[in-house]
């Protein structure tokens, strides 16, 4: 997100054909092809040797207009974002075009595919696996009244956000956040939730028990901006975080018939291997 890094980087890849250059200057082709019988340096290596200098010119050239432009921009962002003090920082207030992308709607790319290697833990897995959260469901939120599931829930700030889930569940949420966070901060500080724990049956459906009945799904956002509902997009920075989720064994809702891209998941087979290793 800082092009300076970026431009040094430039400068030094640059530099590497000068160095070569100055090499030759100290050992040219004429010495080494005399000292092998040659006849000293011949005119095809010296127009190499010219067409090479030509480039390298017109690289520093076009990198020295570069440079300017992006202090420029640079002088220009932070006087703006700092009443006209350019000493300000320029990412520490104000709005940001790099950030602000993170909320930026798009395209989901190749949707139906976004969970490989990974399988949705249906109700009718999720019920025989867990038992039933309670006997009637509605279409609102209601209390869990299985007293085993009950007994694993914990409600904790994971990360940047506050949820309700089952203890292995906020575990791993856990790992997800702390490598998004070392990733990539500052989509991290813009993560927020719009939900986990909700006993409740699928909307649209009678007696079909939600994931984020059983503790085990919450729904992530940027900046608090909703995703809208089975529309194949979403924002950008949930794209970046399906790949952390599908580390760890979640699945993404985008990947769903009916798209949910705000919608994560723990997956059939992270359940397994966490009733193997006897954590629920």
């Amino acid at each position: 997100m800082r092009m300076v890094p970026i431009i040094i980087a430039a400068i030094v890849l640059l530099t590497l054909p000068l160095i070569w250059l100055a090499v030759r200057s100290f050992f040219p082709l004429g010495e080494s092809l005399a000292t092998s019988g040659g006849t000293g340096i011949d005119s095809g290596a010296r127009i190499e040797i010219e067409a090479l200098r030509q480039q390298v010119e017109g690289l520093q050239e076009k990198l020295f207009a570069l440079e300017s432009e992006v202090r420029s921009i640079e002088a220009g962002s932070a006087a703006a974002l700092s009443g006209g003090n350019p000493d300000a920082g320029l990412f520490h207030e104000g709005p940001n075009a790099i950030l602000n992308a993170y909320a930026q709607v798009v395209l989901i790319a190749d949707r139906l595919n976004v969970n490989r290697g990974i399988t949705v833990a249906s109700p009718g897995f999720l019920e025989e696996f867990l038992g039933r959260p309670r006997e009637e469901l509605s279409d609102d939120c209601e209390a869990m009244t299985n007293p085993a599931l009950a007994g694993l829930l914990a409600t904790e700030q994971v990360g940047p956000v506050t949820v309700t889930m089952l203890r292995p569940a906020l575990d791993s949420l856990h790992r997800v956040f702390e490598k998004i966070r070392d990733a990539d901060p500052d989509l991290y500080a813009r993560i927020n939730t719009s939900g986990s724990l909700c006993v409740r049956q699928i909307r649209g459906t009678n007696g079909s028990t939600s994931t984020h009945s059983f503790g085990l799904a919450v729904d992530l956002n940027i900046d608090g901006q909703l995703d809208n509902f089975t529309d194949g997009k979403t924002q950008l920075g949930l794209t970046i975080l399906a790949d952390f989720f599908h580390a760890e064994g979640w699945v993404w809702g985008a990947g769903f018939s009916r798209e949910d891209s705000m919608h994560f998941e723990v997956s059939q087979q992270q359940l397994e291997t966490w009733r193997a290793q006897g954590m629920i």
